[in-house]
């Protein structure tokens, strides 16, 4: 996992750049003093890239969001890298617009946390590119995975985060900025616990219990209506098109809303499976990382253990009740050493990344983390699954 950042080319002889560059000297006398007392504000942009959507948001020198802007998916896998340098000052002019600021104004640094940013080649040339062809959009950059925006948001020593959005990836960063990831590869290798699984997983089901190849232990008669209404079928055949000719991973992965209502206000066994099985998955990935957590990223547990934060972040999370089982389950199955504490951002990722760039150029942007987060369920080593978690304001838990 890497990221990685440029200042921008330097500026030629006489040439000025920039919020922080000095005006060059002015002819005329008169106008020199009014040049010279010029005051330049800092702003600050930041941009929550999804496979799906996106947001961007513009931070005055105070911290506060001035400006915020929506768009589609920023994944250059999905959109290639000219698309999403379109999108991002697209993105931009809107957000300044709403801050009152020229869309010719050059932000003095962004952050980039977009999906499917994880190699350092493919995120310096994508710096470059928006430094050729959108040149107002800000004089430096720092792009990373979407993970990293997540972290930073509510804290700067570093944690790890697990995405479970329309696909799934979970990072862990550790204080000294080494990063360790497990998962992020995309539907055709992984993307375990994501909504695009599970809604293939009740796909994969239907068709091994109609093909009389693993007969299912739970009726699929509900789950087999529910995709139908959703793909707008009427046979296996029907859905070979979706699946293949005009496939599309979103559109698969809307299928995972239908399913998490009928789990919860039909209480359908099937569906039920499916979302235990991915809680089980996801438990998985931060189980896989636990001998690459550093030892100062931990902080006093209850009884003598050790305390880990998990920020949760995607849609997949807002049916934690369907996943509670089969995660805490797993964790206790491989033993897992540590406490959890499982955060749900209040604000957007899109604010982290602004944090990422601030850091990352040594500029002051306050914030206060405490307000970025609700912990929305505690894990305790130890405890039983059927007890386990805290709930109440004094913990800042709910479960």
């Amino acid at each position: 996992m890497s990221f990685a950042y440029l200042d921008p080319p330097a500026p030629s002889k006489g040439e000025t750049r920039g919020a922080t560059a000095r005006q060059a000297p002015n002819k005329n006398p008169l106008l020199q003093p009014l040049v010279s007392d010029r005051r330049v504000t800092m702003y600050i942009g930041g941009v929550e890239g999804g496979a799906t959507h996106s947001t961007l948001v513009i931070c005055d020198e105070a911290g506060q969001i001035v400006g915020r802007a929506k768009g589609p998916s920023t994944n250059h896998w999905a959109v290639g890298i000219p698309g999403v340098a379109e999108r991002i000052d697209a993105m931009a002019r809107a957000a300044k617009a709403e801050a009152n600021l020229p869309a010719d104004q050059q932000l003095t640094a962004v952050g980039l946390c977009l999906s499917g940013a994880e190699a350092e080649e493919t995120n310096r040339e994508l710096e470059a590119y928006l430094h050729t062809h959108y040149p107002t959009v800000a004089e430096r950059y720092v792009v990373a995975s979407d993970t990293v925006g997540s972290i930073q948001a509510v804290s700067r020593l570093g944690g790890m985060v697990i995405i479970a959005g329309t696909g799934s990836n979970t990072l862990l960063r550790n204080p000294d900025g080494s990063t360790h990831g497990c998962g992020g590869w995309g539907h055709m290798i992984g993307d375990e616990g994501g909504a695009w699984w599970i809604a293939r997983n009740a796909i994969k089901t239907v068709f091994d219990d109609r093909d009389n190849l693993n007969r299912s232990k739970h009726p699929v008669e509900r789950v087999w209506q529910l995709i139908q209404e959703h793909f707008g079928v009427r046979t296996l055949h029907d859905l070979l098109d979706h699946s293949y000719g005009r496939f599309c991973k979103t559109a698969y992965a809307g299928l995972c809303a239908k399913l998490a209502r009928a789990a919860q206000d039909e209480r359908d066994p099937l569906c039920r499976k499916l979302f235990g099985e991915a809680g089980q998955s996801l438990a998985r990935s931060v189980c896989a990382l636990r001998d690459k957590i550093a030892p100062d990223l931990l902080r006093p547990g209850t009884a003598g253990t050790s305390l880990l934060d998990i920020v949760c972040v995607g849609s997949v999370w807002l049916s934690w009740e369907l996943l509670r089982d089969g995660f805490v389950a797993e964790l206790d199955r491989q033993h897992f050493p540590h406490d959890l504490r499982l955060l749900r951002l209040t604000t957007t990722m899109a604010l982290g990344a602004a944090y990422l760039a601030a850091d990352t150029y040594k500029l002051a942007l306050p914030r206060d983390y405490t307000g970025n987060y609700d912990v929305f369920y505690t894990y305790r080593v130890g405890q039983a699954n059927g007890s386990n978690g805290t709930a109440g304001h004094d913990t800042n838990g709910r479960c």
